[in-house]
């Protein structure tokens, strides 16, 4: 439908957004209007739009992947659609309302789903129903956590691999002590007791899936899109992901499975990224000189306008969790000044090739952005606001951040 309308409809430009982790399809769709209702309220900026792009007709393009463990899944309406939830939908191991059988079926799905990953699945579960509250890790459940990770096949190839393998080697008893100090959470649901390992596993799952879709899916369908748009007409496209939705686009800028974009967009914004801040560096310190997994994004010139990123300080998810993820406690802590090993974007922003450090303004001020160079915009002024220990990780559909956008976008 959508390449209809690009090929049919005098349409100037289109808009690609996607969410990240912990999002089902009632979340998808709440990001998205929120985020275009944000967009929209920038009047002095659609008014810059019609002016400088006579005609401007917006395509805009909610791109949803699976991602919301517990996530409400349905494309339809009807009962089974939540849409209570202003960020994810409700997790149902809240007051131990499932069940062990219940819970294998989801995580076979998010780890592996092999004869010995369902057998360490049972052993996990069956012990983390019967001590809520341990002092250390069985022995058993160690052994579990290590096949199950095996069996997932995730990398540990360190600060320059894909995103499923930018970690150290798995260590599930150190994720579970770390955990004991570290209740911290990424969209919704907290990190403690025996599933600790278990739900770092998902993370590297995820962001292994968001990379795939960006691949396999996103790629692709830009491409038509593209190809969709009749000669002699000017449609620019532009590109927005938040937290894991930033593997998701930086996947399609870079390319790889589904090879490289045809030609390229105008603007991409990666919104608090949960995506390691090496992930576009010409070389990394800490890994012998390796480029990041990202890098062709750099070298392809994927992007014809400014790439821009968000950081906040207040946003806990990123800046806790992510490190503690990757690393679990051993490059947590670093020197004032020092970038570590393991980090996000949406804390420290792109790192390790030319790129420009700003603040964010407000939402009339004037970015003078340049064609082709990659902008960190420190915004701990306005992404500020947020309840539950992932802090402002959320806090994006506000004016000074679609304002931020609108100046990608428009820029010449």
């Amino acid at each position: 439908q959508v390449v209809d309308v690009v090929r049919d409809e005098p349409i100037t430009d289109v808009f690609l957004m996607t969410h990240g982790w912990m999002g089902d399809v009632p979340a998808a769709r709440l990001q998205c209007n929120n985020w275009i209702g944000a967009m929209a309220a920038q009047t002095a900026d659609m008014e810059r739009a019609r002016a400088q792009r006579p005609g401007f007709k917006p395509l805009l393009i909610g791109l949803h992947w699976p991602s919301l463990p517990f996530g409400n899944e349905e494309l339809g309406g009807g009962d089974g659609v939540s849409f209570a939830a202003p960020g994810a939908g409700p997790d149902p191991t809240a007051g131990n309302q499932v069940t062990p059988e219940q819970l294998l079926e989801d995580y076979a799905d998010r780890t592996a789903a092999t004869p010995a990953a369902r057998a360490a699945l049972q052993t996990i579960f069956a012990a983390a129903f019967d001590n809520v509250a341990p002092v250390e890790m069985p022995e058993e459940v160690r052994e579990a956590y290590l096949v199950l990770d095996r069996e997932a096949e995730l990398g540990s190839d360190g600060a320059a691999g894909a995103p499923d393998a930018d970690r150290d080697p798995f260590d599930p008893e150190a994720i579970f002590r770390a955990a004991e100090d570290e209740m911290v959470s990424f969209g919704g649901f907290s990190l403690g007791g025996l599933l600790a390992p278990l739900r770092t596993l998902s993370f590297w799952r995820m962001k292994d899936r968001g990379r795939r879709f960006g691949e396999t899916c996103v790629l692709p369908l830009v491409n038509r899109l593209q190809d969709a748009v009749p000669a002699g007409r000017d449609v620019r496209f532009h590109l927005m992901g938040h937290s894991f939705g930033c593997v998701v686009m930086s996947a399609t800028l870079a390319g790889g499975q589904g090879g490289s974009l045809r030609r390229p967009v105008h603007s991409a914004a990666l919104l608090q990224g949960a995506l390691s801040l090496w992930s576009f560096a010409d070389s990394i310190p800490a890994a012998a000189g390796r480029a990041g997994y990202f890098h062709a994004a750099i070298t392809k010139r994927p992007v014809d306008g400014p790439i821009i990123t968000s950081q906040s300080e207040h946003d806990t998810a990123v800046g806790r969790w992510y490190p503690l993820a990757a690393g679990v406690a051993r490059q947590v802590n670093f020197a004032p000044g020092e970038l570590p090993k393991y980090g996000a974007v949406g804390t420290f922003g792109i790192r390790g090739t030319e790129v420009q450090d700003r603040e964010m303004l407000a939402a009339d001020g004037a970015y003078q952005f340049e064609p082709g160079k990659i902008y960190n915009l420190e915004s701990s002024q306005y992404i500020r606001h947020g309840s539950g220990p992932e802090g402002a990780h959320n806090d994006i559909a506000n004016p000074e951040v679609t304002h931020a956008f609108w100046e990608a976008v428009l820029t010449e």
